[in-house]
Formats: structure tokens, C-alpha cells, sequence
């Protein structure tokens, strides 16, 4: 997969802008401030229909401005598309597909890019709402199916926890009805628990594997933590009916919480270091190299579901890596697309960057200067 030209317009500091992106490394650099990240952000959207960095796409339109427009031509499975966003500051954004109105939900997985940043970083360290929101991201690109159930179990929590919270006073009053929802959300809880399982698996293997080869020493394990209690279950009836004697088993104490205590919102990965866990017993350095596996385990698994490697997304992180680690990452993605941002061009070993296309950013402009060599 390819991203070829992305045009920017009114989108935070970057007014008017068209930048043509090579099939290599493409390195974006200039001091802090300049508009970077922007650029990076602009081209993350499309692949999940929203920013990094703010919820609201008013955060994401030129000061004084009321609109911002988005648009990318990239290319994938021998088919070149394009994608547009209109975003205003008063009204629901309008996204396009080759020129004709979309929906958010069919533009997402059309485009797949990989994003590593300094948030990323923390992934292990983290509690477990940072590690569902990577997992949901990466497997809502792979599977649109996917997204769909994620949403529609969300609306049913959200309309079932507040039923919960009604049924304090009376709870015989909303029993039949909390139960109806309850059927609903096992029948989403099942469905996304058996991809979450297959998909930890995937990741759990490449993840050993590009932690082993950077030298470390140790072992990296995952493990998919669920209210089930377990990774091995594949009937989907049965599964369905053990989330539904969950939805039911505590009420009383669902109805004393306010809340759904058992579901796949409240799923984790854990992450083991040589047996032991990572957030706990992992030093900084291995915490580090833990993200950065995970993050080119999340492209193995998008290149193995897909046929072709994503766009990979690096926000100013490789050069806090050793070369020996920045080496891994570029001999990990032979033939993929990079695009890299960094303060400091001097932090990267030169063999890295050779035949790169170097940008220099200031206050939102951008310009080629040359191939590094």
C-alpha cells in the first residue's frame, strides 16, 4: 500500500499544501512546532477516520478558519482511490470516495497505515484502556464487520448502564428490559471476543519474534485477559451464552456499581517479560523495545490479512532508538513505505536513510530537498 499525495487545506498550521510522497522512506524534519506531526496526523486519519491527538475535528481546522479539507491519493491491491474529508467547526464532517459521499465506517480499511509515537511508548506501562484502543484500531482497519459490532455493543452498553443505574429505586421495574439488552450484548461480546483471540494469538507470535531478534535476551509473551477466562473457546453459541450468565450472575452488584462489571470493554492484553509482567518488571529500555515489536507485529498482521504491507507512521521515535534497533525496524519492512518525523536528523545511522527523500517543515511548509545518499 502506497500513499502517493496528500493535500492539505486550512488543517492546523498547514493552510495549502500538497505533498508527493515517495514509495520509500520519506523523513519530515525541522525543529519542534513546525507542523510535523500535522502532517502525520492528516494521513493517519484516513486510515482510521480520526486524529491521535483530539477527539474534536474543531481542534483540527486553522485557527480563525471554519473548515479544513483532507484528501489522499494512495494506492493498494493494484487499485489507486481516493479519499476526502471536509471537516467543520459547526456541523458533521463529509468524507468521499473517489469524489462520491461516504459514510466514516466505509472509508475506514480502505487505507491502512501503522502509527508508532511517543504515546506508544508507554503501551506496556499503560492501563488497559490504552491497550484495547490499539487493538481495536488495528483490527477495525482489517475488518469492517468488526467495527460495525464494536459500535453497536457500545450503544448497548451505553443504553444498558443507564437502565442499571434507573433500576437502583426499582429493580423488578427494568429487570425485563435489561435483560433484553443483555441477550443483545452477548450476541456482540461473542463475535468480538473469538477476533480479539485470533488476533492476540497473531500478535503474541510476531511479537516474540521481533523482540528475540533485537537481542534482548529474554522472551516476550501475550495473553488475552477477558471476563470469560479464557482464550479457547470457538462455538459462538456457547460463548454467547456464557456472556449472557455474566450480563446476569451480578446484577445486585451491577445495580450497587451503577455499571456493566463484565464484557469485552473491560478486556486486556497482558504482557509477559521471561513469565513475568512487563509493566511491572520491565526496565525502560525493554518497555521500549516491547511498543516498538508490537507496533511491526500490528503491520505483520496487516500485510498477512491483506497481501500487502500498510503505510508505516513513525512520529519522531527512531531517533530515541539505538541504530542497532532503528537498523531492525528498516530491514523489518523491506519494500514498505516509511514516513518518518525527527527534530534531529543527526540521531540516525546514515546507512538508514540512504536513498530517503528528505522534507524540511517550517511553520507549514514543506520542501523537498533531496534523496539522502
Amino acid at each position: 500500500m502506497r500513499a502517493e499525495k496528500i493535500r492539505y487545506n486550512g488543517f492546523r498550521n498547514i493552510k495549502n499544501v500538497e505533498i508527493s510522497l515517495s514509495d520509500g522512506i520519506n523523513v519530515f524534519f525541522g525543529k519542534n512546532a513546525q507542523g510535523k506531526t500535522n502532517a502525520l496526523e492528516g494521513i493517519y486519519m484516513f486510515a482510521h477516520g480520526k486524529s491521535f491527538r483530539t477527539q474534536n475535528d474543531r481542534d483540527l481546522i486553522t485557527f480563525g478558519e471554519s473548515r479544513a479539507s483532507l484528501e489522499l491519493a494512495f494506492s493498494g491491491g493494484d487499485r489507486k482511490r481516493e479519499l476526502s474529508f471536509e471537516l467543520y467547526k459547526t456541523r458533521r464532517r463529509e468524507c468521499k470516495i473517489n469524489k462520491a459521499p461516504a459514510k466514516i465506517g466505509e472509508v475506514i480499511g480502505l487505507f491502512r497505515a501503522v502509527l508508532f509515537c511517543p504515546d506508544h511508548l508507554s503501551l506496556v506501562k499503560e492501563g488497559p484502556a490504552a491497550r484495547r484502543s490499539f487493538l481495536n484500531s488495528a483490527i477495525c482497519q482489517l475488518k469492517p464487520v468488526y467495527l460495525k459490532s464494536l459500535q453497536k455493543y457500545n450503544h448497548i452498553l451505553e443504553q444498558r448502564n443507564i437502565l442499571i443505574k434507573k433500576s437502583e429505586d426499582a429493580p423488578k421495574k427494568y429487570e425485563d428490559i435489561i435483560d433484553l439488552y443483555s441477550e443483545q450484548l452477548a450476541i456482540e461480546a461473542a463475535y468480538i471476543y473469538t477476533v480479539r483471540c485470533d488476533y492476540i494469538k497473531a500478535l503474541s507470535e510476531y511479537v516474540g519474534l521481533f523482540f528475540d531478534g533485537m537481542g534482548n535476551g529474554e522472551k516476550v509473551s501475550l495473553n488475552y485477559k477477558n471476563s470469560l477466562k479464557s482464550d479457547e473457546l470457538y462455538d459462538l453459541n456457547e460463548i454467547k451464552k456464557l456472556y449472557l450468565e455474566l450480563f446476569t450472575v451480578d446484577r445486585t452488584r451491577e445495580i450497587a456499581a451503577g455499571a456493566t462489571l463484565h464484557g469485552i470493554h473491560r478486556d486486556d492484553i497482558e504482557i509477559y517479560l521471561s513469565g513475568k509482567e512487563a509493566r511491572i518488571f520491565a526496565s525502560q529500555g525493554q518497555q521500549r523495545s516491547i511498543a516498538l515489536a508490537i507496533k511491526l507485529a500490528e503491520g505483520e498482521i496487516s500485510r498477512e490479512e491483506t497481501g500487502e504491507y500498510p503505510v508505516f507512521l513513525f512520529d519522531d521515535v527512531l531517533s530515541e532508538l539505538d541504530r542497532d534497533r532503528q537498523k531492525i525496524v528498516t530491514d523489518t519492512l523491506p519494500g514498505s513505505q516509511v514516513i518518518i518525523t525527527t527534530c534531529d536528523i543527526s540521531g540516525f545511522d546514515e546507512k538508514i536513510l540512504t536513498n530517503a527523500v528528505m522534507t524540511e517543515v517550517v511553520d507549514g511548509r514543506y520542501e523537498v530537498k533531496k534523496a539522502f545518499s
